[in-house]
C-alpha cells in the first residue's frame, strides 16, 4: 500500500519502503513507505489548505461525508478485520468486534459534529452593564489536528481520533503505528472514496521517531491528539509548545474484590478483562486486590476459567489469544513474570512462550511495591495481592503513578459509592472491570495516564476551540 498525502497514494519522497509482517508466523503482509522529514512536512503544507476548506464547510455537509465513510466501513468491514488480524496477531473474532464498530463510530462523529452549542452569557450580572449588550459564545475548528496512534487498536483508535476531528471541521495529519499502519490507510480509504476534500486528510507511515517530533511541534499545528506511551507523552508535551493537547497514556488498572462480592461474576470478569487482546489494552485488568479472606476462594474459580482460554492461530475463530505485537514485546512480558517470581510470587498458570505467543498467566502472592504490579504490563497475565479491608484495598489501588481505570466487585451499594469517590482514575466500573468502553462516553486518565478526554462527543469538544462575542448596542 502506498501512504495518503493530500488524496493521492503514493510512495516517499526517497523512495524507501518496509516490510509489515505478521507477529504471529512472520510473514510478509503488505510493504508500506517509510515517509521522511520532507513527507511530513509536506502533509502539513497541504493540511493549511485543508484546514480552510473544512472550516468553510456547513455542518450538515461534513456531516454527509462521513456517513458515506461509515457506510462503506460498513460495506468493507470483513477485509479490514482480517487486516487488523494479520498485523496486530489478535484472533480474528476480537477483530471483527473492532472492525463492526467503525461504522457506528464514524456515524456518531458525524451528529456530534453538527451540535457544536455556545452558550449565552449573563452580561448585565456584572456591575456597570445593563441590558445594551449580548454575549455569547462560539466554536470554531481548531485547524490542524495531528493524531498519533498505537499498535494495539488499530481501527478504533484511528477512528477516535480522526472521525471527531473531521466533524468539527479540521483537517488532520495522521501518523499510525509503524507496526500496524495497513488497518489506518484502509479506513482513510473509506473517507477519500466518500467525497472528503483531499487536503484534508494524510496518513504518514514510517519511523515515530523521524516524524513525531516534526509533526507535534510545527507551530501551524493547533492541536495534537496522542494515545501511547508515558513516555513518550510526556517528550510531545516539552516539545510541543503552545497548542492544545490530548494525551492517552499508560496504566496499571486495579480491580478491587470484596468479601460480598459474586465471585463466579468477578473471576469470569477478570479472566476476560485481562486477557483481551493479549492483555495489551491500556484498561487491561493488571492488579486484581482481593480481600484476604476470600482470596483462594477467588483464584480456585478464576485459574480453570484462564486455563480454558484457547491460544494459538488467530486466523482460527475458535482462537481468544493469539500474539503478542512482536516476539520481543512477549519476551519482555515473559521476563516480567520471571521476575515476579523470583521476588515469591507465584506462577498458578501460564507463562511459556513460543515465539510471540504468551500463555495467559495468573500470578499470586504479588507484592504491590513491585514491579510486576506497579507499571504497566501489556501483556496476557494478571497479578493478584491480598488486601486487609476496604480500606486498604483503595489505598493499594491508588499507590500508582497511573490512574486510567478502576473496578470493583461488591453488593455493598455504600462500598461502591466510597470506591467511586476515593479511586484516582478517571474511568470506574462498579461490578465490572476497567475493560469496557462505550464510544460516546468521556475517556481519560489522572495522574500519569494521560490529560484530555476522548470519547466522541467530548473528543469533538477538544478538537473546537471557544471564543466570546459581544454585541455592543451602546459605547457606554
Amino acid at each position: 500500500m502506498k501512504m495518503l498525502l493530500s488524496g493521492t497514494w503514493q510512495g516517499s519522497s526517497n523512495g524507501r519502503e518496509e516490510e509489515v509482517r505478521s507477529p504471529f508466523d512472520n510473514h510478509v503482509i503488505d510493504v508500506v513507505p517509510v515517509a521522511t522529514v520532507q513527507d511530513a512536512q509536506a502533509a502539513l503544507d497541504r493540511a493549511e489548505i485543508g484546514a480552510k476548506i473544512q472550516r468553510n464547510l456547513p455542518g450538515h455537509v461534513r456531516s454527509d461525508i462521513l456517513l458515506r465513510a461509515a457506510a462503506l466501513a460498513d460495506e468493507r468491514a470483513e477485509d479490514i478485520a482480517r487486516t487488523i488480524s494479520a498485523e496486530t496477531g489478535k484472533p480474528i473474532s476480537e477483530a471483527r468486534g473492532e472492525a463492526g464498530r467503525a461504522g457506528s463510530i464514524i456515524r456518531l462523529a458525524a451528529y456530534e459534529g453538527t451540535q457544536l452549542y455556545g452558550d449565552t452569557l449573563p452580561l448585565d450580572a456584572n456591575p456597570g452593564t445593563g441590558f445594551e449588550k449580548i454575549g455569547f459564545t462560539l466554536r470554531q475548528p481548531c485547524g490542524i489536528v495531528v493524531a498519533i496512534t498505537p499498535f494495539n487498536y488499530p481501527a478504533l483508535l484511528v477512528l477516535h481520533k480522526i472521525a471527531p476531528a473531521l466533524a468539527a471541521g479540521n483537517s488532520v495529519v495522521l501518523k499510525p503505528a509503524r507496526s500496524t499502519p495497513l488497518t489506518a490507510l484502509k479506513l482513510a480509504e473509506c473517507f477519500v472514496d466518500a467525497g472528503l476534500a483531499p487536503e484534508a486528510l494524510s496518513v504518514v507511515t514510517g519511523r515515530g521517531g523521524d516524524l513525531g517530533d516534526v509533526l507535534v511541534s510545527d507551530p501551524r499545528v493547533r492541536k495534537v491528539s496522542f494515545t501511547g506511551s508515558t513516555a513518550t507523552g510526556t517528550r510531545i508535551a516539552s516539545i510541543a509548545g503552545v497548542k492544545k493537547l490530548s494525551l492517552e497514556l499508560g496504566a496499571s488498572c486495579p480491580v478491587i474484590i470484596l468479601p460480598d462480592a459474586d465471585i463466579e461474576l468477578a473471576a469470569a470478569a477478570v479472566a476476560a478483562g485481562g486477557f483481551i487482546n493479549a492483555g495489551q489494552v491500556c484498561i487491561s485488568v493488571q492488579r486484581v486486590l482481593v480481600d484476604r479472606k476470600i482470596e483462594a476462594d477467588f483464584l480456585d474459580a478464576l485459574v480453570p476459567k484462564v486455563q480454558a482460554i484457547e491460544v494459538g492461530d488467530p486466523a482460527k475463530d475458535s482462537t481468544r489469544l493469539g500474539s503478542l505485537i512482536s516476539a520481543a514485546e512477549a519476551e519482555r512480558v515473559e521476563g516480567s513474570i520471571a521476575a515476579a517470581r523470583d521476588g515469591g510470587a507465584r506462577v498458578l498458570t501460564g507463562g511459556e512462550r513460543a515465539g510471540a505467543v504468551l500463555q495467559p498467566s495468573v500470578v499470586a502472592g504479588v507484592d504491590p511495591s513491585s514491579p510486576f504490579s506497579r507499571e504497566e504490563l501489556f501483556g496476557p497475565a494478571v497479578a493478584v495481592s491480598a488486601a486487609a479491608d476496604l480500606e486498604s484495598a483503595l489505598a493499594l489501588a491508588n499507590d500508582n503513578p497511573y490512574g486510567l481505570g478502576a473496578g470493583i466487585f461488591t453488593s455493598d451499594i455504600a462500598g461502591a459509592v466510597r470506591a467511586m469517590r476515593q479511586l484516582d482514575a478517571g474511568n470506574v466500573h462498579i461490578n465490572w472491570t476497567p475493560l469496557w468502553r462505550a464510544d460516546l462516553m468521556p475517556y481519560g486518565g489522572l495522574k500519569g495516564s494521560g490529560i484530555g478526554k476522548e470519547g466522541i462527543r467530548s473528543a469533538v469538544h477538544e478538537m473546537t476551540e471557544e471564543k466570546t462575542v459581544v454585541l455592543h448596542g451602546r459605547p457606554w
